[in-house]
């Protein structure tokens, strides 16, 4: 009832708000050419990834997702991420399909068959179907549980036409897996050639000058030093496109008067409260929360008001007191002895015209097959559990078995609650609720301790009609009257702001620090016709204005030197360090202790092998270790690293005798590949060369 006082308040303002939206998408679409009558969220290798498809996949991952965490909602960043799950999903089956097609590779129905019912059935049957006893895999669950799917709620059908898709896309992936795993083949040349990479030893006297310890002065970069260096990376520069904003938040937060106007109308309900006789109405008709009939412990009662209700008697009212961003009354309703925590399965038969219920069952036939369900269990307890998970309508008993586990007393619905509550641990009964009939198994009860029930009205403190539009006249006037970044810098400084950066934004960005929902703000930052120093528009995200100055812009592909300049020269101050080391150890000839005087270092000696990573404590030097190996005995060479400059002396090699079978090398070389491809190499090769056209940023 508040919660709808507070919308009518604002009835008139969300007219125009909404009235002033539609205009502005209307007239957006016209001036863009009505660029969204794009019906593709992407186009791979030619194949079109219809947005109906795409969502249809996504809500079947959201509702995945919802049903593993047992809640019906899912916070907005989730379901980016699974958006972005699915889009990465649907892509690679579109590229893995083409290549399973090629290859002619198909999973028969006689197949999936096999998979689900055979002899050696899918790992994820396995252990979605096991004996709650034993642990062991029980095929008479997967056949109850088929032969009843008829039976169940549309929601339990749409399961399971997943879970045996999903079996079926895990056995074509298997298939081509193993096609390319058993392909696999080690020449003998190979093989020895490997061997000796990992056992030969080079055995030197180096000595090594980090590049951090000379002085940046005694290098001078030239602009060729950077145009050098630039042409010989320019392959690495490669990246994804990218936008810097700055940005201000105006908090849409409560004001003073708006906590003065909640307090006093929480204040005005105290003595109603303190005297009416129907609790539960009035707290439903006054609170932002439902009436609560759970009972509670000392240690369950909130810390903040223990001491001051826990000991009172019944109709006590405490309040208004302010907590957790709302004023609230709290009344003491009941005090009693009581099992505070209960333990019960149970096995749910819904019929037609239950509470949440999709079953086409009347509940004449719902009572009789309850009924056949009771007396099988008390003939044979140990069945509970199985019987609950072929056959309960509570789609929870699909992964607890039935199984509720303990809850707070006064936590289930009333007639339930109190079966659970009267009887002793493992009564077996029946009982008909809102939802159903269940057979309720009590497993658990702690002995009774002292208990209250509390009512307590909560009144959010909102901020008022008054408030946000001052916020968002604050915001408007900020929008409006500084639209270049010159303004916009001079007046952050002039009106104290907080101005916020948000650097290296990607298209498909869903992060920005302060901003619970950007997706609004970056996908303004790519428009086409957003260019660097425009001011947008006014951004309405949850409990925010937000203003942002697009700073910068970088497009995808390899970016100009003068644009990466600044970021590459640590490497190329490092590249002329390295020259500058090099010709100090040339002009002290090939005597390592004297290039170790000269340039306050020292000599060290090492065993080094061709594959090995890392040289001594200077880190990884691929290319020092390559180098030292063209190398002959007695050879001596200077060479520029990564990190530092060596002189180096090839005192000898020392190379391994081939063992008379090589078996060991050729199996770690096999057990490497079949690594890679378990690890998705094969679709990251494919993706490199597949033409994909990404449209997400037109839909979210």
């Amino acid at each position: 009832m508040a919660v709808i006082g507070k919308i009518r308040q604002r009835s008139g303002l969300l007219i125009v708000v909404i009235g002033l939206a539609l205009a502005a998408f209307i007239l957006g679409d016209f001036a863009k050419g009505n660029k969204r009558q794009t019906i593709n969220i992407g186009v791979i290798n030619g194949e079109n990834i219809n947005i109906q498809d795409f969502n249809r996949k996504f809500e079947e991952n959201a509702e995945a997702t919802r049903q593993q965490r047992q809640t019906e909602r899912l916070p907005q960043d989730e379901l980016f991420r699974i958006r972005e799950t699915t889009w990465n999903q649907m892509v690679q089956d579109l590229v893995m399909q083409e290549e399973y097609d090629q290859l002619g590779l198909i999973v028969t129905t006689e197949e999936l068959f096999d998979q689900i019912q055979g002899s050696n059935p899918h790992p994820a049957v396995v252990s979605n179907f096991q004996n709650q006893e034993t642990g062991a895999f029980d095929r008479s669950l997967v056949m109850n549980y088929l032969q009843n799917l008829d039976n169940m709620q549309q929601a339990a059908k749409d399961q399971w036409l997943v879970f045996e898709r999903y079996i079926k896309e895990d056995r074509l992936r298997t298939k081509y897996q193993n096609l390319i795993t058993k392909s696999y083949h080690m020449p003998k040349a190979l093989a020895e050639l490997t061997y000796h990479d990992k056992n030969d030893k080079a055995q030197l006297s180096l000595t090594g000058v980090r590049y951090a310890t000379i002085a940046d002065s005694l290098v001078k970069l030239t602009d060729d030093d950077f145009k050098v260096f630039y042409n010989e990376n320019k392959k690495s520069f490669e990246r994804e496109a990218t936008r810097d904003i700055d940005y201000i938040v105006f908090d849409i937060v409560a004001s003073p008067e708006d906590n003065r106007q909640a307090q006093a109308t929480v204040q005005s309900l105290a003595n109603e409260f303190r005297t009416t006789t129907n609790v539960a109405g009035f707290v439903n008709a006054n609170s932002e929360t439902r009436y609560d009939s759970t009972w509670l412990t000392r240690d369950a009662v909130p810390a903040s008001i223990e001491s001051v209700v826990f000991d009172q008697e019944p109709g006590f009212v405490y309040g208004p007191y302010f907590e957790e961003g709302s004023f609230k009354l709290s009344r003491v309703v009941e005090v009693g002895m009581r099992s505070d925590s209960l333990k019960a399965s149970h096995i749910l038969i819904a019929y037609a015209g239950a509470m949440r219920s999709e079953q086409k069952r009347t509940k004449e036939q719902a009572k009789s097959m309850a009924d056949s369900l009771l007396a099988e269990v008390n003939k044979r307890p140990a069945k509970m559990l199985e019987l609950a998970s072929a056959l309960s309508d509570d789609a929870s008993a699909k992964t607890n078995n039935g199984d509720l586990g303990w809850f707070k007393d006064g936590q289930m619905v009333p007639s339930f609650n109190q079966f659970a509550l009267d009887n002793k641990v493992g009564t077996v009964g029946l009982v008909e609720t809102d939802f159903g009939y269940h057979i309720i198994e009590v497993t658990g009860k702690k002995d009774p301790v002292k208990n209250i029930r509390l009512a307590t009205i909560t009144y959010e403190v909102a901020p008022s009609t008054k408030t946000y539009q001052d916020i968002f006249a604050k915001a408007s006037k900020f929008a409006t009257e500084n639209k270049t970044a010159e303004q916009f810098n001079k007046a952050v400084e002039q009106e104290g702001l907080n101005k916020r950066v948000a650097p290296a934004l990607r298209e498909m960005s869903n992060r920005i620090a302060g901003i619970e929902n950007p997706r609004q703000v970056v996908r303004w930052a790519f428009e086409e016709n957003t260019a660097v120093g425009d001011v947008s528009t006014i951004f309405d995200l949850d409990n925010m204005f937000v203003v942002a100055l697009l700073t910068k812009q970088t497009d995808k592909g390899i970016p100009e030197l003068a644009d990466i300049k600044e970021t590459i020269q640590p490497q190329v101050l490092n590249k002329k360090k390295g020259e500058y080391v090099i010709e100090k150890m040339k002009a002290a000839g090939e005597d390592l202790n004297k290039i170790a005087a000269d340039l306050r270092s020292q000599v060290e000696t090492t065993d080094l092998a061709f594959d090995s990573r890392m040289l001594l404590n200077f880190g990884q030097e691929s290319k020092v270790i390559g180098k030292i190996f063209t190398l002959q005995t007695g050879g001596f060479a200077t060479i520029a690293g990564s990190t530092a400059a060596f002189a180096v002396k090839v005192n000898n090699f020392s190379i391994s005798a081939l063992p008379s079978q090589l078996d060991q090398v050729i199996n770690e070389g096999r057990t490497s590949f079949e690594s890679s491809v378990r690890n998705n190499a094969p679709f990251n090769a494919l993706e490199k060369v597949v033409k994909i056209e990404d449209n997400r940023k037109l839909f979210y």
